[in-house]
């Protein structure tokens, strides 16, 4: 028999708590049958729920805690207010302990990425960790990073990104040397800051474990021409919210063009299936999940507004770094990477 893979679960995160947690548990279930869960949170709020979904029950285990983080909750007061006792430190402590793989929170963003610093600590000499999302494009899935969890970076820090994004690439695409992008303003060298024109330089000349592309453009990001486009979290996270509103945007727009006459009408009936085909490929619930890379431990940040589906695919995302083995991959490049550097300082 496979040894269960165990996922912590906030069950107190996000708008909807935990009536949308359990049934993205239960749905995430059906593609993996070897999860186990741990649900933290109010046994009082989560018992009733859970007892409507039979399968779950029999692979979920509750650990009681009436105290959880709010969503408008400043990381500075979520830390300081029993951040011991809560849904979500609780969660991510299981990964540290090693009682559960993976730890999956639909909760406060900031909160999250400051407990889980605390918790787990960062790997070798990661100054900052990153969030990295998957992106759907045209030609096959990509990765960015980082997405928000920090404003600005130097070229160290976006070197490391691109190495972190790499070991998620090879563990998730299973390309050994993974094809990185730097994001900037243009193609040509000549452009963009001078971190971004520092980072492209040491890519350029260092052994690193995937292949530098070079520059990529705002338009290249649905275009698919990279495995992982690097960036800093301010214009990461302002793209990410960007493509989202756009793809809302869209699917207004073509709504509101087939439903305008009786004509239009019979066209999008006949085009149904065609149609169907767009609304699974733009919807974002397919891609829910935010990766959060250079943790000695693996953490997984949900949309906070998602349903059961959208976490469902976080929990999935989850289950398939975790079984790659993510962050074993990640420590080891990244340790390489900055050994080297050490030594290529002392010899100068």
């Amino acid at each position: 028999m496979t040894t269960p893979l165990t996922i912590s679960l906030d069950a107190m995160g996000g708008d909807a708590g935990p009536e949308m947690v359990i049934a993205g548990a239960d749905r995430s279930l059906t593609h993996h049958p070897d999860i186990a869960y741990l649900l933290f949170g109010d046994e009082a709020k989560i018992t009733p729920i859970l007892k409507r979904f039979k399968n779950l029950q029999k692979c979920a285990t509750i650990i009681h805690t009436d105290v959880s983080v709010d969503m408008g909750e400043k990381p500075s007061q979520a830390l300081r207010r029993g951040k011991r006792n809560s849904s979500m430190w609780m969660a991510i402590e299981a990964v540290k302990k090693g009682e559960a793989d993976v730890c999956i929170s639909a909760g406060n963003t900031g909160a999250l990425m400051a407990m889980a610093k605390i918790c787990l600590r960062t790997v070798a000499d990661v100054d900052r960790p990153a969030i990295a999302a998957l992106w759907p494009t045209v030609r096959r899935e990509s990765i960015v990073l980082d997405v928000g969890a920090n404003v600005g970076a130097d070229a160290h820090q976006l070197v490391d990104y691109a190495v972190m994004g790499s070991a998620m690439a090879t563990a998730l695409f299973s390309k050994e040397r993974p094809l990185i992008g730097l994001l900037n303003v243009g193609v040509e060298e000549i452009k963009g800051l001078d971190e971004i024109k520092k980072a492209a330089s040491i890519m350029r000349e260092k052994d690193l474990p995937f292949d530098y592309h070079g520059f990529v453009e705002g338009d290249d990001l649905g275009r698919g021409v990279v495995d992982v486009i690097v960036t800093e979290g301010f214009s990461g996270n302002i793209a990410l919210k960007t493509a989202e509103g756009t793809a809302k945007q869209i699917g207004t727009y073509i709504k509101d063009a087939m439903t305008r006459t009786m004509i239009t009408k019979l066209g999008a009936l006949i085009a149904s299936n065609g149609f169907a085909a767009l609304k699974r490929k733009m919807d974002p619930r397919g891609m829910n999940g935010g990766v959060f890379l250079g943790l000695n431990g693996l953490v997984i940040k949900s949309h906070g507004g998602t349903d059961a589906k959208g976490f469902a695919s976080a929990i999935d995302l989850g289950y398939d770094m975790a079984s790659n083995k993510l962050v074993e991959r990640l420590s080891r490049d990244i340790e390489s990477f900055h050994q080297a550097e050490s030594i290529e300082e002392n010899e100068t």
